[in-house]
């Protein structure tokens, strides 16, 4: 299975889906588009494997942008993702392992998705919680066993 996560800039997650690694990432990724609620002008972060013309103008169509590095065979350079990458492999940390995504052991399909859904309805309230406290959204230690 593969972890495709739809976060906020602050860390929080807004849409989760655990799904298969031959699924298309661009097709996961707009169907978590599309299921956050959105104002327009979202801008999408992504890595290279998001390019393609067919996915910026389905995302564009969802009131977002893409921006993403170039590949080798584009002209210019794209935004440098180094910065933000800790970030990013911290909130599929948290996800997986703070919030026990990966260590189910062997459960069928039915539980690997609930388990999803109970990581990312965790920190929904968590966030929410530390927000109010004044603390950082991702705040999450004293939520967790």
């Amino acid at each position: 299975m593969r972890l495709h996560l739809l976060a906020a800039p602050d860390g929080t997650p807004r849409a989760l889906e655990l799904a298969s690694p031959k699924r298309d990432e661009r097709e996961v990724g707009l169907e978590l588009l599309a299921r956050c609620a959105r104002r327009g002008g979202e801008v999408l972060l992504c890595d290279k494997g998001y390019a393609g013309r067919d996915f910026a103008a389905a995302a564009a169509e969802l009131g977002a942008l893409v921006v993403r590095p170039a590949r080798k065979d584009e002209p210019g350079h794209g935004p440098h993702l180094a910065p933000v990458r800790p970030r990013l492999e911290s909130l599929f940390w948290t996800g997986k392992d703070l919030l026990t995504l990966e260590r189910h052991g062997p459960v069928p399909w039915p539980g690997c998705a609930s388990a999803s859904w109970r990581a990312s309805s965790a920190s929904r309230p968590a966030s929410a919680s530390s927000t109010r406290l004044g603390r950082p959204s991702r705040a999450l230690v004293d939520y967790c066993a």
